[in-house]
């Protein structure tokens, strides 16, 4: 049941990272590199959420810092700036579903904006998703950018072959 649980949430996140991949249009050796920093990703952050309790801003960090590590090692494979890796795998992670939330509740507050009960408890619920929303992207872009500024030498090297 965990095994299956993971498969599918690695598979479903290998699909999105791949279609995030398409809008970009990398080169087609990147695609394959792209599923798998999305799958390994999105399963980090599984894990972490559902195994380890953490909440979704910490293991985002954590997943990204993953698809960071291996960006760097895949971007050597593929000859890809890690960027065009990176982002396309980062994307199925972005908390949606709080985004919508808080501009929901935005919306509810503004409309109950005279009844004073509503009107708190939407401000209050707008507030802890735009917390969420922001926090954990903000965590997943620190740790996915995080290797280029530790090593960016390597970073920028990794797209030229020696001669």
């Amino acid at each position: 049941m965990i095994l299956r649980d993971i498969l599918v949430d690695g598979s479903l996140a290998a699909v999105a990272g791949i279609g995030f991949g398409a809008i970009s249009y990398p080169p087609r050796r990147a695609f394959k590199y792209i599923a798998i920093l999305a799958a390994v990703g999105h399963v980090t952050r599984f894990c972490m959420m559902n195994y380890l309790h953490l909440d979704i801003a910490t293991a985002s960090f954590f997943a990204s810092l993953a698809i960071g590590i291996l960006a760097m090692w895949f971007g050597k494979l593929s000859y890809c700036p890690v960027t065009v890796l990176y982002i396309p795998a980062l994307l199925p992670m972005i908390p949606g579903m709080y985004a919508y939330r808080t501009i929901f509740d935005l919306v509810m507050f503004m409309q109950h904006l005279h009844e004073s009960t509503f009107a708190e408890h939407y401000m209050q619920e707008m507030f802890s998703n735009a917390i969420v929303t922001v926090s954990t992207v903000f965590l997943l872009a620190v740790g996915a950018t995080i290797l280029i500024f530790i090593f960016p030498k390597r970073a920028y090297s990794m797209t030229r072959r020696k001669e």
